[in-house]
């Protein structure tokens, strides 16, 4: 039987305004290069086969001189545009994979401002898909976390030892993924009405076919670029990469 193929959605269609600059956080400079390309870089890499890079649509043609030929990503098979929200934008990713299902395993779906993403975590996360089906990496909390009611006072504190921050890659069996995708586009207009906000893929997933989503152990480096600290700490990170 031939081998399936590995494929990854890389998320690059989000306008990063609490970082407070024109220019989108993907395509911030980090030594030198887009934030994207380390991300891209890492899947490039990995043991990923097929890339969809999913953008503004009027960022396609930068990212496609600029980034995926200006650095010869020849894993990045198509460059498409998103939609208003996240979950819209996976789906554009996921829908550009649609013609090739019957040879897709796994797929990943990764934030493009996360440039501390390594071929070692993407491992890691095929590993236990094939096993598991459905997986996100993160990692345990350090500080206490407080859950707040209605009139902002602390109203839980759940055990620390539960508690997880989520990253990305967030890692599926294409067909679980792709289908759980479809349903909550047919029912997004109920879902909004009732206040719900889909804010992960292992949220559509749980929601939407009932499957058990796996913590994986990642790294504390794996952050999200979201507002100018963390671009200072990015910032350190790379000094400290490079030495």
């Amino acid at each position: 039987m031939e081998k399936k193929k590995i494929a990854a959605v890389v998320l690059a269609a989000g306008q990063g305004k609490r970082m407070g600059t024109e220019t989108a956080k993907q395509y911030l400079l980090l030594d030198g290069k887009p934030v994207l390309y380390y991300a891209l870089h890492a899947f490039e890499k990995s043991e990923v086969d097929i890339v969809v890079l999913v953008t503004g649509k009027d960022e396609i043609k930068y990212c496609k001189e600029e980034i995926v030929d200006k650095f010869g990503f020849k894993k990045v098979q198509a460059v498409v545009p998103g939609g208003k929200e996240r979950y819209h934008s996976v789906a554009c990713g996921l829908r550009a994979l649609k013609a090739q299902r019957k040879e897709i395993e796994v797929v990943h779906i990764h934030d493009g401002a996360r440039p501390f993403v390594t071929p070692a975590m993407i491992s890691k996360l095929i590993a236990e898909t094939r096993e598991k089906e459905a997986c996100v990496i993160g990692t345990p909390v350090k500080d206490t976390i407080k859950i707040a009611d209605e009139e902002g006072y602390c109203a839980q504190t759940p055990p620390r030892n539960k508690v997880w921050a989520v990253q990305t890659p967030q890692t599926f069996a294409f067909d679980l993924v792709s289908g759980a995708y479809e349903k909550l586009l047919a029912c997004e207009d109920e879902l909004l009405a009732q206040g719900v906000q889909i804010t992960d893929d292992a949220m559509v997933v749980e929601n939407m076919t009932q499957k058990k989503v796996s913590l994986v152990e990642g790294e504390y480096t794996n952050i999200k670029l979201t507002t100018p600290e963390d671009l200072i700490i990015a910032e350190s990170f790379m000094k400290k990469l490079k030495k």
